[in-house]
């Protein structure tokens, strides 16, 4: 990392919030303005945050669901363990079978919430990784399949371009309501785009795998 990326990061505000109230990463700003736009997370939910490394959305997440609710933060690098009793890592990549019977282990159940801040491994070349972060997303839709209870949410991270608009075409096969929005905490310039979805109907007769 260059001198001047280290200290455009430090000038950057949301950079020092999070380091002043011990936030993981800026990141973690997002979900707080997304949760609090949309109120996704309710206390008492078991969600489950794909792409979780560092950490900041499972935190905010944690934050939201109080005692009574679950996290599990699915990352391929290790995450710092949480001192909530109600926190789970699983380490692995969360599109392969094991990861996700994992996850279905810990949930004896279904999941209220799926979260995803996933990026794909970025090239530098923008057309490559945004084709990769349509297929991050897809992958994310069909692991709600699986995981996912009726009338359940999800929050996730696409790059907007080729293949976005189709994307989001598939989203709503999923879910009843589907939003699109980009918190103030994005930084300027970035694709990224936010989809909110409400209302989780599970595809039947559908191959997932």
């Amino acid at each position: 990392m260059s001198r001047q990326w280290n200290l455009e990061r430090k000038r950057d505000n949301y950079y020092r919030m999070a380091k002043k109230h011990d936030y993981r990463s800026r990141a973690s700003y997002k979900l707080l303005q997304i949760n609090k736009k949309f109120k996704i997370i309710r206390k008492g939910d078991s969600v489950v945050d794909l792409g979780a490394a560092p950490g900041g959305w499972s935190q905010v997440a944690l934050e939201s669901v109080g005692k009574e609710g679950l996290v599990i933060a699915v990352d391929l690098k290790k995450i710092r363990p949480f001192a909530d009793a109600n926190f789970w890592e699983v380490r692995g990549d969360f599109t392969q079978a094991e990861v996700i019977q994992e996850i279905e282990g810990i949930l004896q159940g279904k999941s209220q919430v799926i979260l995803s801040d996933a990026s794909p491994q970025l090239s530098g070349i923008k057309d490559l990784d945004q084709l990769r972060s349509i297929d991050l997303a897809s992958n994310v839709l069909k692991i709600s399949n699986k995981i996912l209870e009726t009338n359940g949410m999800l929050i996730m991270k696409v790059f907007q371009g080729e293949g976005f608009p189709e994307l989001i075409r598939n989203v709503k096969k999923y879910f009843k309501i589907v939003k699109t929005t980009k918190p103030p905490s994005s930084k300027k310039g970035s694709v990224e785009m936010y989809i909110v979805a409400r209302g989780f109907k599970k595809i039947k007769n559908r191959n997932d795998s």
